[in-house]
Parts: structure tokens; sequence; C-alpha cells
């Protein structure tokens, strides 16, 4: 346990460390490390998620592991805007991205490069299932939600014509063709895609850190109860479905791995990009990423 801590899971969060101690020092201002995060999220990341989908296996991923995680985010996240909504008053679109924070975990830019750390490639498929199964639908589902609430100016482009030029909504579509077309992405391609995103995950770490080193971190009910949801009952409940419905081996165990993460770097990136309140995202993401280094080495 205390191996894979140190070497495997640490270092993939000291970007984040790195970033929030810079931030808190000066070294770093809110608006360098915005810019960072924009450029991670339209140049970046859609370098790293297209060949990504484009590449999948799909007959190798388990459709009941799958199917019974998805099942669980549903659930999970009805509940948990319910209560932002209803318990706690916030606003629709901050409670969205709330619940968002619940069950949608960092596995692109977290989990995966700690799955691949610890058991190497080609021994994470469970983790890779989850991945594909947040980038081509979860994420999408998101962006075009968020979207379709934020607020917008009257000069503002209608919705269709914001969402058919957003970069990770069509790198997300175009390897999900090349995928089921069955065709393969040239050598070169590959090589710039696989170089540009490589970056993608330390950036955008290193750039949330950054922003959120501008955050009080102060426990509150609300932030105590979206941290406990995704640390505790999100893991539990997903463990449990999946001892009801998959047979016991590496898809229970990593499947559970990756519900055990913290919260997804996204929730407060789009967060940031439409203007919603961070001011409970932020110490979210702060407690989940922090809290989860001993459970996911435990768990690993």
């Amino acid at each position: 346990m205390l191996h894979v801590l140190t070497h495997d899971i640490l270092p993939v969060f000291s970007m984040l460390a790195l970033g929030f101690l810079l931030g808190r020092g000066g070294k770093v201002s809110r608006v360098e490390a915005t810019t960072l995060n924009r450029v991670a999220f339209l140049v970046l990341q859609p370098a790293l998620i297209l060949p990504l989908i484009a590449q999948l296996d799909w007959g190798t991923f388990r459709a009941e592991a799958l199917a019974t995680y998805a099942l669980c985010q549903v659930v999970l996240f009805t509940f948990a805007y319910q209560i932002c909504r209803r318990v706690f008053h916030r606003e629709q679109l901050e409670s969205w991205l709330l619940a968002m924070a619940v069950i949608f975990v960092n596995t692109l830019l977290y989990i995966w490069p700690i799955s691949l750390l610890i058991y190497g490639e080609g021994n994470n498929t469970p983790v890779a299932a989850i991945v594909a199964w947040d980038a081509a639908v979860s994420f999408t589902f998101f962006i075009v939600t968020t979207d379709l609430m934020a607020p917008r100016e009257s000069a503002a482009p209608p919705a269709l014509q914001r969402l058919a030029t957003n970069p990770v909504l069509l790198a997300i579509a175009g390897g999900a063709a090349l995928n089921l077309a069955g065709l393969a992405l040239p050598a070169p391609l590959l090589t710039a895609f696989d170089f540009a995103g490589r970056a993608a995950a330390p950036l955008t770490l290193f750039a949330l850190g950054v922003i959120l080193s501008g955050h009080a971190l102060r426990l509150s009910p609300l932030i105590a109860t979206v941290s406990g949801l995704k640390l505790v009952v999100f893991p539990a409940v997903v463990a449990i479905a999946l001892h009801l419905s998959v047979p016991a081996g590496v898809w229970q165990d990593l499947v559970t791995l990756t519900a055990a993460g913290p919260s997804g770097a996204m929730a407060f990136a789009l967060a940031l990009l439409y203007g919603a309140r961070t001011d409970a995202i932020a110490p979210v993401i702060v407690w989940t990423s922090a809290l989860s280094l001993l459970s996911l080495a435990w768990l690993a």
C-alpha cells in the first residue's frame, strides 16, 4: 500500500499540489492558470480523447459492469442534485455541477495515469472502460446540458452552433466515428496526438491546483455532504451493486477503485467556463483529491 501511494499515486497528485502551492505563494496567478485550463480543455484534451476512443476494443469490456456503474451514476446524481437544490437551496447550474462532482470521477486525468503506473498498459481494461464511458457519454452529456443551462447574452451563438464547434465534443465524435468505421489513424497523426495528449493531465491538474488555491477550504455542511457522497456513498453503492451483478475478480476490483477516485476536474472546469459559482465546487475537488489518497492506495 505504501509503495503504491509513494510511487504511483503521489507523483500524479503532485501536479495538483504543486499548482496549489505556487498559487498560494503568488508565483502563478489565477488569470494565468485560467488560460492554461482553457488551452488544456480546447487543445490538449481533444488530442488525448480522440485516439483513446478511436482505438478502443469494445469487445474486451464487460457490458454488465459498465451498465451497473452507469446505473449507480444516475441514482447518485439524482439524489445529490435534489440534496443541493432542496436542502441547500443552490442555483440550478451549480447544483447540477455539484451533483456531477459526486458521480464524475477524475478518470481520464487522474485514475487513468495512476492505473497505468500500477498495472501497466493492457492490464487496466476496467479503468479504460470507465474512461471511455465517461469521455464518450457522461462528459458529452454534461457539456451539452451545462451549455444549455448556462445563461447567455442575446448576441451569443445558438446552442447547436456552440456545441457543433466544441473541440472536446468534436474529438469524442471523431474518435467514435473512426472506431465504428474500423479506420486507423495514420502514424504521424497518432504521434502528434500522443505528444500533445501527454500534456493534458499534468497541465490541467496544475492549472486546477492554482485556481483552487484562491478558494477557502473551510468545510461547510454543503461541502462536507457532497464530499462524503463522493468519497463514501458512491464507491460503496458501486461496490455493492457490482457484488450483486458481476463475478468477483478484476472488474469488481478496478471499477470500485475507479469509483473511489476524487471528483472530476471537469466539473470545476465547466463551472469556470460557464460562469457558475465555484466556492463550493472548488473545495470539494481539493478535499476529495486529498482524502482519496489513502483509500486509493488501499484499494489498489
